[in-house]
């Protein structure tokens, strides 16, 4: 009686076991075979069905022909994904290139429209901004200096002029006295001469009574 109770008890034991052991792997998650899961998974599904001979382990050739399908698959997707990784790089690496060269080509017309706005043409010549600001301030600078050179020189000229001018009245003037004076000694001359002239005239008529 004793050996039965202990033997039902053990049976109902494993019972409970065997459910509890059920509702953790339905838990957890969908049961290890190698129908599903990642490689390693499957590879440890494998040793654990395999029997064990010694040092050894037993697969069977069906286990060993489905998990040998499913490495090979794996990596066939692996070698896909690679091969579609290695054409996305090279295909990226294209781009990269090519936007290089865009940026190159827009950096070069950027360099050549700087250099445009900043150079000026002055009488056919290309000039930078700051060169030709130099030259037309110092045309300006030099055409205000030789208009005070000639303004000075027309003030000194017109000074000389005046000078010149009152010279010249002052000289008519002494001019005109000049010939007052002549004519009135010239007039005077005539009298004396036509006074002699009278008195040689009326002392020959006299002489002559």
């Amino acid at each position: 009686m004793k050996k039965f109770i202990i033997g039902l008890s053990f049976t109902l034991f494993l019972c409970f076991s065997t459910v509890a052991f059920g509702q953790a792997e339905a838990q957890t998650g969908p049961k290890p075979s190698l129908d599903n899961g990642t490689i390693q998974s499957q590879f440890d599904y494998l040793y654990r069905k395999s029997s064990s001979y010694q040092e050894y382990k037993v697969v069977k050739k069906t286990f060993y022909q489905k998990i040998k399908g499913n490495v090979l698959d794996s990596l066939q997707v692996l070698k896909k994904e690679l091969v579609d990784t290695k054409q996305l790089v090279e295909v990226q690496g294209n781009e990269i290139k090519s936007l290089k060269a865009d940026l190159q080509t827009t950096n070069d017309n950027l360099t050549s429209v700087t250099k445009e706005k900043d150079n000026i043409k002055f009488l056919g010549f290309p000039m930078t901004k700051s060169g030709y600001n130099s030259l037309l301030w110092t045309i300006i600078f030099s055409i205000l200096a030789l208009l005070l050179f000639f303004i000075f020189r027309f003030k000194s000229s017109n000074s000389i002029t005046v000078q010149a001018r009152d010279l010249l009245s002052d000289t008519e003037k002494e001019f005109e006295a000049y010939k007052a004076k002549a004519l009135e000694r010239e007039q005077k001359v005539r009298r004396e001469l036509q006074d002699e002239l009278n008195k040689q005239k009326y002392a020959d008529k006299k002489g002559k009574k």
